[in-house]
C-alpha cells in the first residue's frame, strides 16, 4: 500500500474572526501552540526561520540519551537533528504530537523513514547544500596525502625535521577515480579537472560528465586504473561494505582510498592489511562504522576494535565527520531545512519529503472563512469516504 495525502478546501460558517481586509494564507492553528525540538547545535540560520514564525523552539546542542528523547518528544510538533540523534521506530512510536522530521544535514538513514511514514510524518533533508564543502575537502585530501602532509605535521609538533621527498608526488597528470557521481562527486571532478588531475568515475546510472571525465562500466575498473579513489555513494544495503579485501586487492599498488560517504563502506581491517603491507601508499577516512555521540575522547577501541590499528599506520588523515562541517554549508543547510519544516507545518507543502508523497500547494487566498484540511492515509478502496 502506498501512502498518500488527501487536501480539500473547507468553507467555515461567516464569522467576524475571518474577516480580513487583506488575503493571507490561512491555517486553523496558532503558531505559537507549535513547539519544536532542535538538536546537536542546528545552524542559528534555522532557528531563526522558525522563532521568526512565532513558533516555540528549544535548541539543544548535543543529542540525547534515548529516554531523553523519548520523554521530550511526546510533546513536539517538530523535531530537527543531524546525524547522531537515532530516530528509530521506538522513539518515533512516543511521538504523539509530531507532524515533521528536519535532518539539518545530508543523509536520512538515522531515521526510520518507514516508521515515520506510517504516522504521518513527512521527513526533510538537505542533499545538496554541503556538496562544495565536501568536495573542497577531497581535494585537500588528495593533496595532503600525496606529499605526506599529515606525517610531516606530526613529525614536526613532535620536534622531529624529517625533509624528504621520496614517494611525494604532485597531483597533476594524476588519475582520479570518482565512485558516485552525484553532486558531490561532480563537484569533486570539477575542481580535480581544473588541477590537472584525469577523472573517472562509477555510477549505477549513466550520467553526463562534467568536463572530460569519463564513466566506466565497473567498479574494478575504476578500481584497477586510478590512483586516488573517492567514495561519495549513500549508505543502502547495495553500498555496505562495497570496499573490501577483493576491492581494495584490484586498486592500484600505491594508490590512496579516500572515504567522506558513509562509514559501513569501507571494510576497515582489510584496509589496514594494504595500509601495513604497502599496497596503499595512504587514505583518509572521515566516516566511521561507529561514531562517538558527542565530542571528547571517545575514538577508541571501544568504539571500533581496530582502532589503534588504524592510528598506527603511516600517511593516514582521520577527521572527526567534517565533510560538511563549514559555516557556509551549515548556513545553507538551516536555511533549507528551517524552510521546509516552515512549508510543511503552514501549508501542507511537502516538496523535498524523503518518505512521503510531494505535493505544493498553494496559498488560499480567500480573505474571510476558509481553511485547508490534510489527510494522511493509505492507499486502500473506501479511505476516502472518512475524509468528509
Amino acid at each position: 500500500m502506498s501512502l498518500e495525502v488527501a487536501s480539500t478546501v473547507v468553507r467555515l460558517t461567516r464569522s467576524s474572526s475571518f474577516t480580513h481586509s487583506h488575503p493571507k494564507a490561512l491555517k486553523p492553528f496558532d503558531s505559537g501552540e507549535i513547539k519544536i525540538l532542535l538538536l546537536e547545535n542546528v545552524n542559528q540560520r534555522g532557528i531563526s526561520l522558525l522563532e521568526k514564525e512565532g513558533y516555540q523552539v528549544e535548541s539543544i546542542k548535543k543529542a540525547l540519551p534515548e529516554d531523553v528523547l523519548i520523554e521530550k518528544i511526546r510533546d513536539v510538533h517538530a523535531i530537527g537533528i543531524r546525524s547522531k540523534t537515532k530516530l528509530t521506530k521506538k522513539v518515533i512510536q512516543e511521538a504523539k504530537k509530531l507532524l515533521v522530521i528536519g535532518c539539518f544535514c545530508i543523509g536520512t538513514n538515522q531515521v526510520d523513514l518507514e516508521a515515520a511514514a506510517n504516522r504521518g510524518i513527512a521527513v526533510f533533508n538537505s542533499p545538496f547544500s554541503n556538496s562544495r564543502s565536501v568536495a573542497e575537502l577531497i581535494i585537500a585530501e588528495i593533496i595532503s596525502l600525496s606529499r605526506q602532509l599529515g606525517d610531516r605535521n606530526i613529525e614536526l609538533h613532535q620536534g622531529n625535521w624529517n625533509k624528504v621527498s621520496s614517494q611525494c608526488y604532485e597531483i597533476r597528470g594524476k588519475t582520479l577515480g570518482i565512485v558516485g557521481y552525484g553532486h558531490i562527486g561532480s563537484q569533486l571532478s570539477v575542481l580535480a579537472e581544473a588541477m590537472g588531475m584525469t577523472v573517472f568515475f562509477h555510477d549505477i546510472i549513466q550520467l553526463m560528465p562534467m568536463g572530460t571525465a569519463k564513466q566506466v562500466n565497473t567498479l574494478y575498473e575504476l578500481l584497477e586504473r586510478s590512483d586516488f579513489v573517492s567514495l561519495h555513494v549513500p549508505e543502502t544495503e547495495e553500498t555496505k561494505n562495497m570496499i573490501g579485501e577483493e576491492e581494495i586487492a584490484r586498486m592500484k599498488k600505491g594508490s590512496y582510498l579516500i572515504n567522506a560517504s558513509r562509514g559501513t563502506i569501507v571494510q576497515i581491517p582489510p584496509l589496514i592489511k594494504a595500509l601495513q603491507n604497502g599496497h596503499l601508499l595512504g587514505a583518509a577516512i572521515d566516516v566511521f562504522p561507529k561514531e562517538p555521540a558527542s565530542n571528547g575522547q571517545f575514538y577508541n577501541n571501544e568504539l571500533n576494535s581496530w582502532t589503534s590499528d588504524l592510528l598506527a599506520c603511516k600517511n593516514v588523515i582521520l577527521t572527526p565527520h567534517i565533510g560538511g562541517s563549514t559555516e557556509e554549508a551549515q548556513y545553507m543547510i538551516g536555511a533549507e531545512v528551517g524552510a521546509a519544516i516552515i512549508k510543511y507545518i503552514n501549508c501542507g507543502t511537502s516538496i523535498g519529503a524523503v518518505n512521503f508523497p510531494e505535493i505544493d500547494l498553494r496559498a488560499i487566498q480567500d480573505t474571510d472563512k476558509t481553511i485547508r484540511l490534510l489527510f494522511c492515509h493509505y492507499n486502500v478502496p473506501g479511505v476516502l469516504r472518512v475524509f468528509r
